[in-house]
Formats: C-alpha cells, structure tokens, sequence
C-alpha cells in the first residue's frame, strides 16, 4: 500500500451482525479510492475458517477484483475455541478492557493511516484516533433513532426515564429529533434496572467516545428518519448511507462473512407457490429461552404455513443444541424445512418468500423492507425493541405480539402467522411495503440521497486535515 491513497484503519464490532455492514463499507471505500485494512479479530476468523466459509485471507477475491484491501487479524485476549455465546460477559469484559491495546499495537506497524473506522460501540476509538494524530469515524450499524437514544442518556437519566430502581412509565417527549417514544420501545439496556452490568459499562464508554467523533457513519436512510438525523447533525456530522448491503444478492459476494455454515434452501423454496412460505430467524447473537421457543413452535404448527426456519445451534443455548419441541418436525413434515444457517437475503429475495417472523436486528429489518417481505416481530435484545418501533408504529409494515417478550403464546402466534400469510392484515402491509420499499431502493440508486451522503462524507473526510 505505498501508494498515495488515504488509508483507513477499518474494525468491526466482532459479531456476525456488525461485521457484514463493515465488509461492504470497506468494499465501498475502496471503490472511492481509498486503501483499507480491515481488522477481524482471531477468533471471528477461526469461525470463518472452521465453518468452511474462508481459507485464509478473506479478502484475496476482492484485491483480485481490483478492491485495496488489506486483512488482518488481531487477539480479543481470549483463546479461539472459547464459548463467547455460553460466557457472554466475559467475552465482554475482555472488549472492555483487553482488545484496545492489540489494536493499537497493530496501528502502530501499519503503514501512515488517515483515518480510524471502527464500531461505535468500541470503547477507545476516539482516544486512539487522538494519539494518532487522525480522525475517528465512528461506524454506527443500527437506526439513527437508537443512535440518539443512546446518544442523549443523560437526558433519560434526569428525567427518570432510564437509570433509576423505578423508571417512569409515561412517554417520552423531550428528546431531539424525537417527538415521542414509549418507554417500551427503548433499546432493552435502556428499560433495565441494574445499569452496572458489562454491557452497560461498555455503552457509557462507547458514547463518551462517539461524542469525540469527528464523523459518523449510519446504516440508514435520511428519507425514513428525517428528524432524527436532523437533530443530531446539529451536534455531530452524521451521514445516513445505508442500507450498506449488496444489492445484487446472491451468491457473488466476494468476501465470506458468515459465522455458520450455510444451507442452500433455493430449491425446496422454488418448488413453493409465491408467497406461501414463512421465513422465521432470531439473528446470530440473541437469545430465546426454551420455553418461548416451544410456544413460537407450536404456533408455527397451528398456522398451517410452509416455512423455512433458521435455528442456530446456540439459539437457546451452545448445551441445548436441539430445543425444538418433542414431535414438531413430525408434525410439520413437508411443509418446513429447519436448518442451522443460510444466506438471509438469498431467502428474502426468492418469491416464495411472503412472511418473515424476525427477531427485528437491523440488518434482518433492512433486507425485509428491501425485498417487500412483512414482518412480524418478536424482539429479544438491544436495538431490537426499538426496531419494532419503527418497523410496526412508524411505517406500519410489521405487527408485534401482545405483551411482549416472556408471555407469547401458541394462539397468538398460530393466528398473526395467518393473518400475515393469508389474512388483511398482510396485505395491508404489503401495500405499505411499497412505499417504504420504494424509498429504501430510491436511497442507493442514482442520485439517491445515500449517495450523495457518502460522496459528501469521502470530501469532508479527504479535507479533514486542512480544518484542524
């Protein structure tokens, strides 16, 4: 890379969900000109090579294509074969406090950079961009809304919204950019009562942090939160550039990015009338207990709906790698088909697809929009409560579950099935899918405002050094 392209340092928070956005922002950048090194840690390679999905460099297809990108690995201080999914806090406890200086000691052996991309949710970006004498962009995966939310903590903090031992309950009026937001619709780290867990260390940090930003990058779409983003580029350059997901979907992609191995589900799908299949998937990284997963179960076998359901093996947990009820394959022999992994938008995409049961991760609710597939939502984590905000109070193209997360039931489940797949109610979401479809499309083609935002953050960022 001894060449006169501006070079960025590009790292992903280690998990499936933030690294495939960062794959194809690097690939993006690259396309503008710029020389990247992008930083995966050990043990996501590991898992990349071990399911078959890489064989060393992940990243020699796209140099080959003519993209400058360089890839290299870094130790999250914990040993490859560790269970991050089983000892979820201590794999936590170890970004928190370990991962920093293993970055930082690579930055100091690569070539000049002008510029550090790294997750929001790292809790050193900004100090580290500080000593290198470079910009900190901060790459945020998640909606602007969840953003500001986080962003504006202490406003929730003083106003008894978040932070105490009885959190009030009324909505939420006083945010930038925000004209109301229900308590229940807050990220799930934000409704809790114990504030002093990992997670919740490492979310202070990181937006202590993300307030020394010098820019921000965001995977979503101006026209979908206009006000949001509005109020915070009055405190911060924020570029809406999303959705950063390839758009010619299929098997093309040059960088493998899955953690799992994949199930090619095209055929059983392709001999499926339009429409008539369910997908159901809760991401790569949350949680179900056993006892919601069986009810989502039996739900799913009352409805009478084809389906193809993604059931990664740790969903429940890494010891409870089958939790499926006792007779569910059986009785939906046929109709459905479960398997471990697959490549979600090659399944969105294919138009048997009608329905999608959905945990509401970012990414999930992107790529829904994108192929005009409705939703229903069953949030478990995070930004995901937040999401289903969006998706089914905002722009109306999903539908939730009453009560919400713990208290789902067989009925219920086996009759928002029918109702999505057979019913009105999926209708009336299909035709507002349109709409919400059209502007998400409209974004990344020609002259779309997500290009225009991304060519004006690659000027800004090309002129940072002359303003400080």
């Amino acid at each position: 890379m001894a060449n006169s392209k501006p070079h960025l340092l590009l790292i992903p928070y280690p998990l499936q969900g933030h690294i495939i956005p960062a794959v194809h922002l690097s690939l993006k950048l690259a396309a503008a000109g710029f020389s990247i090194t992008f930083v995966n840690t050990e043990a996501v390679h590991h898992r990349l090579q071990t399911n078959g999905a890489a064989h060393g460099d992940i990243f020699a297809g796209a140099r080959a294509a003519g993209f400058d990108i360089r890839y290299k690995l870094v130790s999250d201080g914990l040993p490859v074969s560790f269970d991050r999914s089983l000892y979820h806090d201590e794999f936590m406890a170890k970004l928190l406090h370990g991962l920093h200086r293993n970055v930082e000691l690579l930055a100091g052996r690569l070539p000049a950079l002008t510029g550090l991309i790294a997750d929001t949710f790292f809790v050193w970006p900004a100090t580290l961009a500080r000593s290198l004498g470079i910009p900190y962009i901060s790459f945020w995966t998640e909606p602007a809304l969840v953003f500001s939310l986080y962003y504006h903590m202490d406003l929730l903090r003083e106003n008894g919204h978040f932070g105490s031992d009885d959190n009030r309950k009324d909505t939420i009026t006083y945010l930038p950019g925000v004209t109301a937001i229900e308590p229940v619709d807050l990220m799930s780290y934000l409704q809790d009562t114990d504030t002093s867990t990992v997670v919740h260390q490492i979310i202070y940090k990181a937006f202590d942090e993300a307030h020394r930003a010098d820019f921000v990058l965001c995977n979503t779409v101006q026209e979908l939160e206009p006000n949001t983003i509005s109020a915070i580029q009055k405190k911060k350059p924020f570029y809406a550039v999303g959705p950063i997901f390839p758009t010619d979907v299929g098997r093309t992609t040059v960088v493998p990015t899955s953690l799992w191995t994949e199930s090619d589900c095209s055929q059983w799908l392709n001999s499926r009338p339009p429409g008539s299949v369910l997908y159901i998937s809760f991401g790569s990284y949350a949680h179900v207990e056993r006892r919601e997963l069986e009810e989502i179960a039996h739900g799913v076998a009352l409805s009478g709906v084809s389906f193809v359901w993604v059931l990664r093996p740790d969903v429940v947990s890494s010891e409870d790698p089958d939790p499926l009820p006792v007779g569910f394959r059986e009785e939906t022999a046929g109709r459905g088909i479960v398997v471990q992994w697959c490549c979600q938008t090659e399944v969105l995409g294919n138009s048997a697809v009608g329905g999608f049961l959905t945990h509401c991760g970012w990414n999930s609710v992107l790529e829904s929009v994108w192929n005009g597939v409705p939703m229903i939502c069953y949030p478990l984590l995070t930004d995901q409560f937040t999401n289903r905000k969006l998706v089914v109070g905002d722009w109306k193209v999903g539908e939730g579950f009453n009560g919400g997360r713990g208290v789902v039931r067989r009925e219920e489940v086996g009759k928002k099935i029918e109702g999505l797949m057979k019913g009105k109610e999926g209708e009336r979401m299909r035709e507002e899918l349109k709409n919400v479809r059209g502007v998400l499309r409209a974004a990344v083609a020609a002259g779309g405002s997500s290009g225009r935002n991304f060519e004006r953050f690659v000027q800004d960022l090309k002129g940072w050094g002359r303003k400080v």
